[in-house]
């Protein structure tokens, strides 16, 4: 397979809050006043550290003390930080501070090295389903299907965060925010930015972590946790694939190692304006910053 397009540090830091809170946030921009997502993205009190049995990996995530492998019976014992998700499937409540949202289906967590400037993390709770490579899990139609609602709920979720993230600078969001300070109904107010068109969604071709997740990112790579090559690359190539696009056909040539690993070791392109940039990675981090101040002010 191809190298790894992660780090241990590719995932997440987020409050908890209960699915219900997810039927009280809107499409809207978010007013000066706490709001359902505020409440729900909001920082909760730290919870009480988890028991010996849990260890941290080298970046500072939670991971267990103990190896998991296949065994006889076919479940999956603990392994080093590359497995670290499955702590958030097993035992979500132990992180308060990282879990966005639990269903019986799938845990949402906020990556805690994001890799722009909304970075959620995706994963299912299925143990037929969360070992095996995510274009091989997707080939189950229903369990696709069950990603897809999961994700496109997410996406509104991450929409709603990119939005009050950046909308008190966007010039298309200006009149809808202004009305909204003003008390105009919701049925009433103009139309503003669509900030859901500014969430991506999908999974890297060669998953560096062992459990299947799905990233649900804005289009921004505006973090400085933005660092290296496959950083960019594995998301601004085909090396990302998007969630849209799965099931994957047999002979695409996204299921091809040496395709992907040529991926990764292109030469740097904006994902805004197409400029190159060779292997010259600090010049592109600049350039970004330019790039995000106007694509925030759309």
């Amino acid at each position: 397979m191809a190298e790894a397009a992660e780090d241990p540090q590719d995932f997440a830091k987020s409050p908890t809050a209960p699915s219900s809170h997810l039927h009280e946030i809107s499409s809207g921009p978010q007013s000066k006043k706490r709001n359902a997502f505020a409440e729900l993205m909001a920082p909760k009190p730290k919870a009480a550290r988890p028991d010996a049995s849990s260890s941290r990996s080298p970046a500072g995530i939670p991971s267990p003390a103990h190896k998991r492998t296949k065994n006889s019976g076919g479940k999956t014992t603990r392994s080093k930080w590359s497995g670290a998700l499955l702590e958030y499937i097993d035992h979500p409540d132990r992180f308060p501070q990282q879990v966005i949202r639990v269903t019986d289906k799938t845990v949402l967590i906020r990556d805690g090295f994001p890799k722009a400037t909304v970075h959620l993390l995706l994963i299912p709770r299925s143990p037929d389903h969360y070992d095996l490579h995510p274009l091989q899990a997707f080939q189950d139609k229903d369990f696709l299907a069950m990603m897809r609602d999961e994700a496109a709920s997410a996406a509104r979720l991450a929409a709603a965060e990119l939005q009050r993230n950046i909308s008190t600078f966007s010039v298309s969001s200006k009149a809808r925010n202004e009305a909204m300070d003003k008390g105009v109904p919701f049925d009433q107010l103009p139309q503003g930015r669509d900030y859901l068109s500014d969430i991506r969604i999908g999974v890297h071709a060669h998953p560096s972590m062992d459990h299947l997740h799905v990233h649900i990112i804005s289009r921004d790579m505006h973090s400085d946790k933005l660092k290296h090559r496959k950083h960019y690359n594995s998301f601004n190539t085909p090396f990302f694939i998007p969630l849209e696009d799965c099931p994957l056909a047999e002979d695409d040539e996204r299921r091809n190692t040496s395709f992907q690993n040529g991926n990764l070791a292109k030469g740097f392109v904006c994902w805004r304006c197409g400029q190159e940039f060779g292997n010259k990675f600090a010049e592109l981090k600049r350039h970004l910053e330019t790039e995000f101040a106007h694509w925030k002010s759309e």
